[in-house]
């Protein structure tokens, strides 16, 4: 029996806005309007995108041991993370898998608002409650909150006509935000690689908030298939397509995320699962690595495509691939073996049986504009 699709408070106004929906996470989302993924992927680089993201999980955990108990759970610094800022996080295994990656950030000394992704949110509700539930309050706010995200050059000025005070925000700062009448939730962040912000509104106000926004003349409605392009331009990477519970932080390319405090040598190294093995990983390296790949054809390279050598030797797959609009190419990501890492390596994309040339490149493909004062 199929489980019926969920909606988000905005699925009304995405219908009347014309949007082609499909299913995506067990909701209904909007995958294009009729602008179509193209235009919808430059308006957002060149002026204001708004995003439904709703089918994200949103929660917060209350209590003076919050952080102390996130910081187990996580290969991150909570405890000392400041009133006002957000950090990127992920959930891991013993064996360092990556069973989720998240957003976190302090609202008070004893509150964390967190957003997990939508297709993880009833496991990572579980993870919560059974490691941490007895440290902790844990608020699972995944039916009452919206969540919109307004990104692209002009983001800013069309908030701030709003709410002024968030031209002062910078880069990652996260501050409760009265928009309309209503407590919002705003971070100075995005998906897209432009700067931007996130923007958790109550259910019954998302529908207003919405609409006030796209009144403004910078701004369109963008769907899934735009977002897609866009973090795929700024080298992104989507849970259970890029990482998993089958790669670790080191093999996903995300070292930088292991905050400095977390590593071998930090003030408060391990603590997290699976830290032996990522720490020995980044001491000795690892046998496979994500890396962006730029395919020297038109040919689009999708997810799941074999990687080859010039022998026709497999060494990986792609992750992720489609075409840059912006980069005006194809592009992708993918799992190559260790001699391939090194970047302006050649390898092949096995395109129904053809060998499509690839260079492994450096991420991001487009230069990320966030906004960091």
């Amino acid at each position: 029996m199929n489980t019926p699709l969920q909606h988000t408070a905005l699925n009304a106004l995405h219908l009347e806005l014309g949007a082609k929906m499909v299913p995506f996470a067990g909701y209904s989302m909007p995958v294009q309007y009729p602008l179509g993924v193209l235009k919808e992927h430059q308006h957002t680089r060149n002026a204001a995108g708004l995003f439904d993201v709703s089918h994200m999980g949103q929660l917060m955990l209350h209590g003076s041991d919050a952080a102390a108990a996130l910081e187990t759970l996580v290969p991150v610094d909570i405890i000392d993370l400041p009133v006002g800022l957000q950090r990127y996080a992920m959930f891991t295994d013993a064996n360092g898998g990556i069973l989720d990656d998240l957003m976190v950030a302090r609202l008070s000394d004893d509150c964390l608002f967190v957003v997990v992704n939508a297709a993880c949110k009833g496991q990572d509700l579980a993870h919560l409650e059974q490691h941490i539930g007895s440290r902790c309050q844990i608020e699972n706010l995944y039916a009452s909150r919206a969540l919109l995200a307004l990104q692209g050059p002009q983001a800013a000025a069309v908030l701030a006509r709003l709410a002024p005070e968030v031209a002062e925000m910078t880069f990652m700062q996260f501050a409760a935000i009265e928009l309309l009448g209503a407590t919002c939730y705003v971070s100075r962040s995005g998906y897209t690689g432009e700067d931007g912000f996130e923007i958790s509104v109550p259910n019954e106000h998302a529908e207003a908030l919405a609409r006030r926004l796209l009144a403004e003349s910078e701004v369109e409605a963008i769907g899934l298939g735009a977002r897609d392009s866009l973090r795929l331009e700024a080298g992104l990477c989507l849970y259970g397509h890029d990482m998993s519970v089958d790669t670790t932080p080191i093999e996903a390319s995300l070292l930088w995320a292991i905050s400095k405090p977390r590593r071998a040598d930090g003030a408060r190294a391990g603590g997290f699962p699976g830290a032996e093995r990522i720490f020995a990983q980044q001491k000795d390296g690892v046998e496979r690595k994500r890396v962006g790949l730029l395919p020297q054809e038109r040919t689009p390279v999708r997810e799941g495509t074999p990687i080859v050598d010039a022998d026709g030797n497999p060494i990986g797959q792609v992750c992720s691939g489609g075409f840059g609009p912006t980069l005006g190419a194809p592009l992708a990501m993918g799992y190559v073996t260790r001699d391939f890492i090194p970047v302006g390596s050649q390898v092949f994309a096995l395109v129904r049986g053809k060998q499509i040339p690839m260079l492994v490149s450096k991420t991001p493909f487009v230069e990320q504009r966030y906004y960091r004062g």
